[in-house]
């Protein structure tokens, strides 16, 4: 006599459909973040790369002290030309690096670097993109103790009403959401923005063309001069250009 097989337990098919949903959605993050922005090769004139969670770009020594958060899925080595730049002008800059190449996962990381640095007597912070908006979250609950935000291509996430913001953005960007931009960047009361004149979102980086970007009627030398020009003048070292 045959017996019939019993049916699987409902909560056993519910369990297994869950661990193939954790499952995929495990494997299609990890392919998402697999494909990030590579770094084009650049060789700036002051490194030290003794920590694994950032790179110094200048003098350690110096007073005043930037820390930089990179785009979403952009490897972080990429701003090493925009940071080098500014970095020969007497400021500390300190590139972090980040999880997957994602700042929303670790929006705190100024914590350690500051950490590291408890001589610096200024601090400022910035980022592209969505690490700009990470370093602007960061920005909101320290302002207290820093001096200024950087957002290049960004805009702010909540209100800054006692911290002193630099905005620029290029009039190619065909990346950054201008509506977004428009609505958001009212959330810094106290804030100078800048347009440079044909650059794009990618260009403030050193990785190739960006997706969904336009192409930039400058330079990349250029954008990256005029940018640092700009950040140095915010900070109070430099002339703008």
């Amino acid at each position: 006599m045959q017996h019939k097989k019993r049916p699987r337990p409902l909560w056993k098919k519910i369990l297994f459909s869950l661990l193939t949903a954790v499952l995929l959605m495990v494997l299609c993050f990890f392919v998402y973040v697999s494909d990030y922005y590579h770094a084009k090769e650049y060789q700036a004139e002051a490194v030290s790369a003794d920590s694994e969670d950032y790179i110094v770009y200048g003098d350690k020594n110096s007073s005043t002290g930037f820390i930089f958060y990179p785009g979403g899925l952009v490897e972080a080595e990429s701003y090493a030309p925009l940071l080098d730049r500014i970095a020969q002008k007497d400021v500390c800059c300190v590139l972090v690096k980040m999880p997957f190449h994602l700042a929303v996962f670790d929006s705190g990381a100024a914590d350690r670097v500051i950490r590291d640095f408890p001589d610096m007597e200024r601090w400022y912070i910035g980022g592209h993109s969505l690490g700009g908006a990470m370093a602007s979250s960061y920005a909101q609950k320290h302002e207290d103790t820093l001096k200024g935000l950087v957002l290049l291509a960004a805009y702010p996430t909540d209100t800054l009403s006692a911290l002193p913001v630099l905005s620029i953005y290029g009039s190619m960007d065909g990346v950054l959401n201008r509506k977004k931009y428009k609505d958001s960047i009212k959330n810094a009361e106290i804030c100078s923005e800048i347009m440079i004149q044909g650059a794009n979102h990618a260009g403030f980086g050193n990785y190739g063309e960006q997706k969904k970007d336009n192409t930039a009627e400058i330079s990349r030398e250029e954008q990256w001069d005029t940018t640092a020009s700009y950040i140095l003048e915010f900070f109070g070292a430099s002339d703008a250009p």
